[in-house]
């Protein structure tokens, strides 16, 4: 009967650790899922500053805003999920044999998603830093061209262009 019990337990926790593993793999999928979208408004956001359209670039910084909230988010349930993934299912030791059949099936992909997720954060931010830039350059430019439009006597409002014509000197009041 002492087996039986230890048995159950062992289903149990069998059973335990295939949940954890399947909402974990789960939220790596859906992380995975936003950083491919956050890849796609990045790439869409570098043609808006190239073009200088800013009301679609305003719009792009938007989206990108709620994609970062979403992944940050989706991290925050991770981090914990992570450590009851490793507490639960501890990586085994050579020459023991994993407890569980289900529960390696269901940690197989792991290892690759959290791989894909890595590499999917590092292009995120390589392509964040380059749209940074072409932002950087094109305000530049913009202020540039706003300077020379401030240069211009045709857009100076404290001076009129006819300004020069004196005062009237004589007033005809019999008129």
């Amino acid at each position: 009967m002492a087996k039986a019990a230890v048995i159950a337990l062992t289903n149990e926790e069998v059973s335990r650790r295939v949940g954890i593993l399947r909402r974990f793999r789960e939220l790596l999928k859906s992380q995975r899922d936003r950083f491919e979208q956050y890849l796609e408004v990045l790439d869409k956001q570098k043609d808006e500053i190239e073009e200088g359209s800013a009301e679609s670039l305003a719009a792009h910084v938007e989206l990108e805003e709620k994609i970062v909230s979403d992944i940050f988010s989706i991290q925050k349930v991770i981090d914990p999920l992570e450590d009851m993934y490793r507490a639960a299912y501890p990586a085994p030791k050579k020459g023991r044999k994993s407890r569980g059949k289900k529960a390696a099936e269901e940690a197989a992909g792991i290892p690759d998603l959290k791989t894909a997720l890595d590499e999917l954060r590092t292009e995120a931010v390589v392509r964040a830093e380059r749209n940074k830039e072409l932002l950087s350059r094109r305000m530049t430019t913009i202020r540039s061209e706003i300077k020379t439009i401030r240069k211009s006597p045709y857009s100076r409002k404290s001076r009129s262009l006819y300004g020069e014509v004196p005062a009237p000197a004589l007033i005809d009041i019999e008129g």
